[in-house]
């Protein structure tokens, strides 16, 4: 019988002791698209902020990362469609479904219906994920109700989840909150309404912008884009890696939301043109173009922000031609008439950006409308006092909803003879379908753009 091995303590040899590995999961792409639904679901994380560092963190490149890109947007746009066809397909409402399960059967759906993955891999995978943050038992429900939805295609299936009232068809087909459909059902127009829902479902394409006096397009390497002097679409690859990007001199920003900045700076203003106030400015991409255009016309910018977190990413995105500052812009710390032109780019629903943050839609109700009516007339009441007679003022808003945008103007300016509403479409005369003024609306289905809202309003003498 051998000798029993007296046991060895740690350091005496053999092998070494290492700290406790986190186990890769069996399948790193699905498990990065379900961590970050369950973020979003759980702590309201963002997942353009969250998708990326995961996708670090867990060494995902190329196809793999691509895949879990996919994955992780398509889910959330078509998180409605989605839901209506598991009402169907389950034995117990979508709303009784135990959160973490639900993210597995909508992940499951969205690689049936809108994927080119093999069903029986789409189930199998599905199953597996379910098995692994769900249990043995709900793993054998998310086989059984993932199969019948695998019996049939997207387009049978909405034939047979949409309602038939417009509005709840709208909803289904094309994902989004009845509340939403009406809203920009009334901003955009019966006729336009479906085009601009299929538009928020599209991947927007990768905008970026050369900050005047750092960097230029040429240096973008993408292709030019077709209205801002200033912005490349990127065809492919991670933004970080383009050398202008990586070291401050451009960043990434949706097209419309250049254009609305580079308006206000097109309005003549008679007198001085010295000093530029952003008023509203984190996380700086307005800001960062902003500074520049000042810069090259011996102004100066100071770009403000009331969250400490926001003012410093403002300060990392301005040049020496801007300053960033924590200020709450409805109690300014500056003397009334101080500035010659303002951009107010008011908090809002962000429902112009739902193509960029999917789950935006599902985050707000028709109340958050309400509860930011009151700052963003505080907001553009207060930059209207911070600018000169003869000053300009920019009101824009990341959202089309009428009561964020020109209703909000229209009561700010009621009973006052000291304001005028300028012709915002006139100062983009290379951008067609504005409108007739003197509001300016962008939209996804005219422009590939957010739907960016500009007012111009002048201050009269």
């Amino acid at each position: 019988m051998p000798a029993r091995q007296p046991r060895r303590e740690p350091g005496q040899g053999g092998r070494p002791n290492r700290p406790p590995q986190r186990r890769r999961p069996r399948d790193p792409v699905r498990r990065t698209a379900y961590d970050v639904l369950q973020a979003v679901d759980e702590r309201d994380a963002y997942a353009n902020l969250l998708l990326p560092s995961l996708l670090r963190e867990r060494g995902l490149t190329g196809r793999d990362a691509a895949l879990a890109t996919e994955l992780t947007y398509g889910t959330l746009r078509g998180r409605g469609t989605y839901d209506a066809v598991l009402d169907v397909c389950s034995d117990r409402p979508v709303a009784k479904i135990d959160r973490p399960l639900l993210n597995v059967l909508r992940l499951g759906v969205h690689q049936l219906l809108r994927t080119r993955i093999p069903a029986h891999a789409a189930v199998g995978t599905a199953v597996d994920l379910a098995r692994s943050v769900a249990g043995p038992g709900q793993a054998k429900f998310a086989n059984a109700v993932l199969r019948k939805v695998s019996a049939r295609d997207l387009d049978t299936w909405l034939g047979i989840v949409a309602p038939e009232d417009e509005t709840g068809r709208l909803a289904v087909v094309h994902s989004h909150p009845r509340w939403i459909v009406n809203a920009l059902r009334d901003a955009a127009g019966p006729a336009e309404v479906e085009a601009l829902l299929a538009a928020d479902n599209e991947r927007p394409r990768v905008t970026l912008v050369a900050r005047p006096g750092r960097a230029t397009v040429a240096e973008l390497g993408g292709e030019p884009a077709a209205y801002s002097p200033y912005a490349a679409y990127l065809a492919e690859g991670d933004p970080g890696s383009v050398p202008a990007v990586a070291e401050g001199r451009a960043a990434v920003q949706d097209e419309g939301s250049q254009l609305v900045a580079l308006a206000l700076t097109r309005v003549a203003v008679e007198g001085p043109d010295r000093r530029w106030l952003d008023l509203c400015a984190g996380p700086g991409g307005k800001a960062g173009l902003l500074s520049g255009l000042a810069g090259e016309r011996g102004a100066h910018l100071l770009a403000c922000d009331v969250q400490p977190h926001r003012a410093r990413l403002v300060a990392g995105s301005v040049d020496a031609a801007g300053a960033a500052a924590v200020v709450d812009g409805t109690r300014p710390a500056w003397r009334p008439g101080s500035f010659d032109r303002a951009l107010v780019d008011a908090p809002c629903t962000g429902l112009g950006a739902l193509r960029r943050r999917p789950e935006a839609r599902w985050r707000r109700g028709p109340q958050a409308v309400a509860e930011l009516g009151p700052l963003q007339r505080r907001l553009l009441t207060s930059a209207l006092e911070s600018v000169r007679p003869g000053g300009v003022v920019a009101y824009v808003t990341c959202s089309p909803h009428l009561a964020e945008t020109r209703v909000v103007v229209d009561d700010v300016l009621r009973g006052r003879d000291d304001v005028e509403r300028l012709d915002a479409p006139a100062h983009l005369k290379e951008v067609p379908g504005l409108g007739d003024g003197p509001y300016a609306q962008f939209w996804p289905h005219r422009h590939g753009t957010d739907a960016m809202f500009l007012a111009l309003l002048r201050r009269r003498h």
